[in-house]
């Protein structure tokens, strides 16, 4: 067991996620390092200063654009839009490790026969015409359907027709406009060894542990307790994930580490203990202030991130706007290795301009020239992040 201090613990997480001192990751090789490290980033359609996998690497990447994440996605073919923590972008390699959705999907086709006329509509249209929308798709059949897999809902034949094949892995998302999603076959593009390799762990137990261990390295430090960090792993209820870390901490794949003043044991990868030692060396970089996507890989656990940083965040777009706190689309802001405050930042397209529309900075900061000066850089790197030419502050709470 390691034991840490609640600071090291902070430093530990910044710099697994590269956010402590200097950029660890540059340029594409740079997104594809990270995105290796951490399993997979989250996928969420709505852009008021950016996506959500986009406002991740922003954060971490020196020189990132968004046309970086477009072309790894849809010409080098290197990740690939696939669930995993919901919707999500994961590494191509990974393909063969979600087989057994992809066999619950062709199962649970099975309940519909109508479907297999459709789909071969689909495949016949493809052919003819190339990629595909569902708004472009006009299908000769309808059918109510209650679908197993999480991402393919609704009583739109054409989606849901199209969100099925995709689930089954014929169908993988060609490319984005929008939010519109245009599909193709997925033969044409996941390399032939990955498309017939069987899936490597069939069996549930070894699955899950392959899961759990991926989940550990995609946030740095979590506990053996219900988390949103654990979601979209079936059946993975408190009985199999107390006996997935068992034997994680048997196998040494994982390491206990006991943080002062905190109850719970939290665990890390045993290949990251590295960032333990580099921790306990007192380390003192440089001061680095970055705006944190909602759905940031650093804090899936949201109750962790509170007893760690001692940061209450809540993402208030679901919430009534006469309930919210805060804001519709409102940004953690992280300076060293803390977080700071928040900030509602939105992009004025038309005109080229980054709008902060609100900072509210937690009631123990004190903005110091310091602080404003490392603000203001980062708000200059968004604003070239989201092609914006000027810069407009609001507000200052």
């Amino acid at each position: 067991m390691i034991q840490l201090t609640n600071r090291q613990a902070r430093q530990f997480l910044l710099m697994k996620h590269g956010l402590f001192g200097e950029y660890q990751f540059t340029g594409k090789q740079g997104v594809m390092d990270f995105v290796r490290q951490v399993g997979c980033i989250q996928y969420d359609p709505i852009d008021v200063c950016g996506k959500n996998a986009e406002l991740v690497l922003q954060s971490r990447i020196k020189g990132f654009t968004k046309n970086m994440l477009d072309e790894l996605l849809y010409q080098d073919r290197l990740l690939i839009d696939y669930p995993d923590k919901n919707l999500a972008i994961i590494p191509i390699e990974d393909w063969p490790y979600f087989e057994r959705y992809r066999q619950a999907a062709r199962q649970h086709a099975k309940r519909y026969p109508q479907m297999e006329v459709l789909t071969a509509q689909v495949r016949t249209h493809i052919q003819n015409h190339g990629t595909i929308s569902s708004d472009e798709l006009k299908l000769d059949g309808d059918f109510t359907w209650q679908s197993a897999i999480h991402w393919s809902s609704g009583n739109n034949t054409s989606r849901s027709v199209l969100e099925q094949m995709y689930s089954t892995g014929e169908l993988i998302i060609h490319h984005k406009k929008g939010t519109r999603k245009y599909y193709d076959m997925a033969g044409k593009y996941i390399p032939p060894n990955l498309q017939i390799s069987p899936e490597p762990l069939e069996d549930e137990l070894e699955h899950h542990k392959w899961r759990v261990l991926r989940r550990i390295g995609a946030v740095g430090l979590l506990w053996n307790r219900a988390s949103d960090a654990w979601l979209n792993i079936w059946g993975l209820k408190a009985e199999q994930r107390n006996e997935v870390f068992r034997q994680l901490l048997h196998e040494d794949r994982i390491v206990a580490v006991a943080v002062e003043q905190m109850k719970d044991m939290l665990y890390c990868r045993t290949e990251d203990l590295p960032l333990i030692e580099a921790v306990l060396q007192n380390p003192a970089p440089k001061l680095r202030c970055e705006l944190i996507a909602p759905l940031d890989n650093l804090i899936w656990d949201r109750k962790l991130i509170n007893k760690l940083f001692g940061f209450d965040y809540t993402w208030e777009i679901y919430t009534p706007a006469n309930k919210r706190k805060f804001g519709y689309y409102v940004l953690p802001l992280l300076y060293g290795e803390s977080f700071i405050g928040r900030a509602e930042v939105i992009v004025e397209r038309r005109a080229k301009t980054l709008v902060v529309k609100n900072i509210w900075y937690e009631n123990d900061i004190k903005p110091t020239k310091q602080l404003r000066t490392a603000l203001n850089i980062c708000f200059q790197n968004f604003a070239l992040f989201n092609g914006c030419e000027t810069i407009s502050i609001e507000n200052r709470a």
